[in-house]
């Protein structure tokens, strides 16, 4: 692989972070000065709200570090440590086995109007692929054993969780386990721990991180997936794995949700790589919030601005950072985004 779990683009990952002793330190290796969060010698930035966040949901305690932005703004950042699980629960199921499955034992998919609610991927649907797509050419199971082929190996999920699928794992379902994931894989993730508003708009490559520290990601590559005739499983709750991020998101299917007032506003189900909160699309009495601007962003007296998530079918969570997001000072470092995408694109 061109990136290792430790290089992620996006993301910085420290092999070692001494959390015991001072309550201030300084990291040599990258110039960074670090406080814990908890110490009680940091006061509570606005922006991120760290009780909010799952039990378990990092590997090691939040703490404070100088970072600069990609439009070069000095700032401090929360760094947080996950394990590319999501806190409290195991991921799946994915792919169906069988085309006689139900959506009891099954995934969901995007929908092919690219808006609403997840499809269930139950063996009806593998059945219907051709007619759903309208092309023949779709097969995703044995004809005579009605077994659905999907993913079940390592090497298989090395060889079709990627937009460059290889020939010989096209007409999958594609699945990944976490088992795949490398004894020692984490991932970093740098989020400012006040947002700053940028100059202008900009593009999201990882939306940023969820409720139970996973990866709230960019669009997948959708024309590729569909392109090898494969289908980039969701669970139930819009995530899926691949060996390079770990458990991520690709839509907003409730899973996270966290209410942080009393007021009926739609729950928080994370925080975006620049800082502001994500919520849900639909709020207590389950009505889609309007107003939004291009970012799907606005702002309230309570929130200040903040974003509010596409409905899980629109493969996306924001529209652009209406923040500055934080430039990572690895040696592999890239502006915000997911690890490993081709050649721009986010890995399915």
């Amino acid at each position: 692989m061109s990136l290792t779990s430790r290089s992620l683009i996006g993301v910085i990952a420290f092999s070692t972070l001494m959390l015991g002793g001072c309550a201030h330190f300084h990291d040599h290796r990258h110039g960074v000065s670090h406080k814990h969060v908890a110490d009680g010698e940091v006061s509570k930035p606005k922006g991120i709200d760290l009780s909010l966040f799952a039990k378990d949901a990092f590997t090691q305690e939040p703490i404070i570090v100088d970072c600069e932005t990609v439009e070069g703004t000095k700032t401090t950042c929360y760094q947080f440590v996950t394990n590319g699980a999501p806190a409290g629960r195991t991921p799946g199921p994915f792919c169906p086995r069988t085309t006689s499955d139900g959506a009891d034992v099954a995934g969901a998919w995007f929908s092919k109007e690219g808006t609403g609610d997840l499809v269930d991927i139950t063996g009806e649907f593998i059945l219907k692929l051709g007619d759903y797509y309208g092309d023949e050419k779709w097969m995703v199971y044995d004809a005579k054993s009605n077994k659905v082929r999907y993913t079940a190996t390592k090497a298989a999920c090395l060889g079709a969780a990627k937009p460059d699928v290889e020939d010989e794992y096209k007409q999958n379902c594609i699945e990944c386990e976490l088992s795949y994931l490398e004894d020692d894989f984490s991932r970093t993730f740098l989020i400012p721990t006040t947002p700053i508003p940028a100059a202008k708009p900009s593009r999201v490559r990882t939306a940023g991180i969820a409720l139970d520290g996973t990866e709230l990601s960019g669009s997948a590559p959708i024309d590729a997936i569909l392109g090898a005739y494969t289908i980039a499983a969701f669970d139930d709750c819009g995530g899926h794995i691949n060996v390079h991020q770990g458990y991520h998101y690709h839509s907003a299917a409730g899973c996270t949700d966290k209410s942080d007032s009393d007021d009926g506003h739609a729950p928080l189900i994370g925080y975006a790589s620049d800082g502001y909160g994500i919520y849900a699309l639909k709020n207590a009495e389950g009505k889609a919030v309007e107003g939004l601007d291009a970012c799907r962003g606005q702002t309230d007296d309570v929130r200040g601005y903040h974003y509010h998530a596409a409905s899980p079918s629109e493969n996306m969570f924001i529209g652009c950072f209406h923040g500055e997001t934080v430039r990572p000072s690895g040696p592999e470092g890239h502006p915000e985004g997911g690890p490993l995408r081709a050649p721009d694109e986010n890995q399915s």
